[in-house]
């Protein structure tokens, strides 16, 4: 490739402006049927600063369009709309419940024949990706305030908009639109590997708390930010670990951080264990058990999909880097009482068993160097393993490889999807990348490679992978 061919690239990638989140609105489209109360539709739009008619505009285009869609392709709903500036997603969370989510296409400013341009890289925003950001959003409601449809039955059509107002307000504000990639179309979930006695050891523990505590439904256990057991539904526990670890955790080790550098009184040493003999503690729940607030608790809707949602309180209690996450039934009423027999039971056993866990994390961490570039996801039990990312689960703006090979990953994991069939696709990338993407047995594996200068080359590097770190696992070649 040409000198001058890279510096326009680069050019490109440091002058482009950054993909951002343009509109955000929920409709039904069963309401205000009448003449002059199409208003009625409209359950929740972002930006609130749009005059009422423009958005009451938007919705009358997205249903024209949803409904002349529909003519072509009656199994297939309309979900996408692409123009020259933006970028427009259609998801139906609930009969005639409607999500649209509009984000903007990134341009440079460019010359030719001294005449200033704007060119738009539509090819920078996958349908793919900022649909499952779409879809995450709604299933990240739905577990603190359940389904549209509950909220009717149990509430108002007034309250259900309070409750999209006070959530999607916030939780908007934290999506990182600019970093959405191949990641958020998988939404997988990082597995702890254990050997079978540690992990036995794990639901050992886990049978004997809800045993102790039969108010607790359903239990958790996560380590590093990686899950060892869940007793939930795969939807269900997908969207509570991104819960826990794009935000519950980080918040907390924030919170922490700031506590010990602000604290004039914050001298105990990692080696010293604190007074109740134990490093337990509840990160949702009574901050301090000597008083008499229970804390923050948050509510959570799970099983939503099944016969009976089930409504549970969300007590996370954490030993060194292990938490185990209590889903208590909504109908009792927590305690102070109740909170310290938890912390009594769980405290020391789950100290001991973190302290063993954190031996064996550390050795396998030790030989895990590695320098291949690969994302792998499973599509049976939703597991996710990342090399290409520095912090996977927190989504560091940094990752191994440039941006634009990243979003090349989504390109190819797209064009695996559209084949149907278990296969192989090999695409020669800007500069010296080579990517790689394998699709068998619902399991899909991509790989980057820059050393490699020719196919048998980029061959032999996947066999080199798989065999390092996939012997176990069978991709058709």
């Amino acid at each position: 490739m040409s000198s001058g061919a890279a510096h326009d690239r680069l050019e490109i990638m440091t002058n482009k402006t950054p993909i951002q989140l343009l509109k955000f609105f929920i409709y039904n489209e069963s309401f205000g049927q009448n003449e002059g109360e199409e208003q009625k539709k409209l359950l929740f739009y972002y930006p609130a600063e749009i005059v009422l008619n423009n958005q009451i505009k938007d919705v009358g285009l997205c249903e024209a369009l949803v409904k002349f869609a529909s003519t072509f392709a009656t199994e297939k709903p309309c979900e996408s709309l692409h123009t020259q500036k933006a970028r427009q997603l259609f998801f139906e969370a609930e009969k005639n419940f409607w999500l649209i989510l509009v984000v903007s296409i990134p341009c440079t400013q460019r010359t030719k024949d001294g005449q200033e341009y704007f060119e738009y890289l539509e090819d920078d925003v996958h349908d793919s990706v900022y649909m499952a950001v779409l879809k995450q959003a709604y299933h990240m409601f739905r577990l603190f305030m359940g389904t549209f449809t509950d909220i009717l039955e149990r509430t108002s059509v007034d309250h259900l908009k309070v409750r999209l107002e006070h959530f999607f307000s916030r939780y908007l504000q934290t999506v990182p639109w600019e970093r959405c990639d191949i990641l958020d179309v998988f939404n997988g979930i990082q597995f702890l590997p254990l050997d079978k006695n540690m992990y036995l050891r794990t639901q050992c523990f886990l049978n004997q708390t809800e045993a102790n505590f039969p108010q607790v439904k359903y239990t958790a256990f996560l380590y590093n930010d990686a899950l060892v057991w869940s007793g939930l539904e795969q939807d269900d526990i997908r969207i509570l670990f991104k819960y826990l670890t794009t935000s519950l955790f980080p918040s907390c080790l924030e919170s922490e951080m700031q506590a010990v550098q602000t604290s004039p009184y914050s001298t105990r040493t990692a080696t010293e264990r604190p007074s109740t003999g134990h490093y337990g503690k509840f990160i949702t729940g009574p901050p301090n058990l000597n008083d008499t607030s229970l804390g923050k608790i948050p509510r959570i809707f799970v099983n939503t999909q099944g016969t009976k949602t089930d409504e549970c309180h969300l007590l996370v209690y954490r030993a060194l880097s292990a938490s185990i996450c209590l889903m208590v039934e909504g109908s009792y009423q927590l305690n102070l009482d109740f909170c310290r027999a938890v912390d009594q039971f769980l405290g020391p056993q789950l100290t001991v068993l973190a302290s063993d866990m954190g031996e064996q994390y550390s050795k396998r961490l030790s030989n895990s160097g590695d320098s291949m570039k690969y994302i792998y996801f499973n599509h049976m039990n939703l597991a996710e393993k990342s090399s290409v990312h520095a912090d996977v689960s927190k989504r560091a703006a940094s990752t191994a490889i440039p941006p634009e090979i990243v979003k090349l990953m989504s390109d190819v994991q797209a064009d695996l999807i559209m084949t149907g069939n278990d296969c192989e696709l090999i695409v020669k990338g800007p500069g010296d990348f080579w990517v790689v993407g394998k699709k068998s047995d619902q399991r899909e594996l991509y790989f980057v490679s820059q050393k490699s200068v020719n196919l048998i080359e980029v061959h032999e590097e996947v066999k080199k992978l798989c065999a390092n770190h996939f012997s176990n696992i069978f991709f058709l070649d």
